[in-house]
């Protein structure tokens, strides 16, 4: 695999449309939402899409969210089953990489298991495929806004002297 800026741009516009992230982002916070006992704001394809736009902005994240969308996109395995802790472990690293510093990296790896676990690829999908899925929502959905915690400035900031 080449990634060239032209590449990169391709994955771009691949992630941009693939409105089924859209969908998973929902279904997702409306069911961590339940768990959690919260209200969690849904998501609109435009904000979906602008913080793609903001994700690719940055170069050097750009070119690295754009492999292992690639990688994800192509990956298969036959029987599925020995490949799963690969695509498992790009997905948490796609989905942690998306959704951005510490803390948020590490929900988007802890969301990425949840929202995987309630995501199918239809028989003709590359094993890779509800991988990448479940990863762009779990760390698109904690990168956007909506959750009552991330509202306000956290208790524990310790202002300097």
């Amino acid at each position: 695999m080449e990634l060239t800026p032209a590449v990169v741009a391709e994955e771009r516009e691949w992630v941009r449309e693939r409105e089924a992230v859209v969908a998973l982002i929902n279904e997702t916070r409306a069911q961590l939402g339940e768990q959690f006992d919260t209200d969690v704001a849904t998501v609109e394809a435009a904000q979906y899409r602008a913080t793609v736009d903001e994700v690719f902005a940055r170069g050097d994240l750009a070119v690295n969210v754009a492999a292992l969308v690639r990688f994800l996109r192509d990956l298969d395995v036959t029987r599925d089953y020995p490949g799963f802790v690969v695509d498992e472990l790009l997905g948490r690293e796609l989905a942690g990489m998306v959704a951005g510093a510490q803390p948020l990296r590490l929900l988007g790896e802890a969301t990425f298991h949840y929202a995987d676990v309630t995501t199918h690829g239809g028989p003709d999908d590359a094993a890779g495929l509800d991988d990448l899925d479940a990863a762009l929502a779990a760390g698109f959905q904690t990168r956007l806004p909506g959750w009552a915690w991330r509202d306000s400035e956290s208790p524990f900031a310790v202002d300097p002297e």
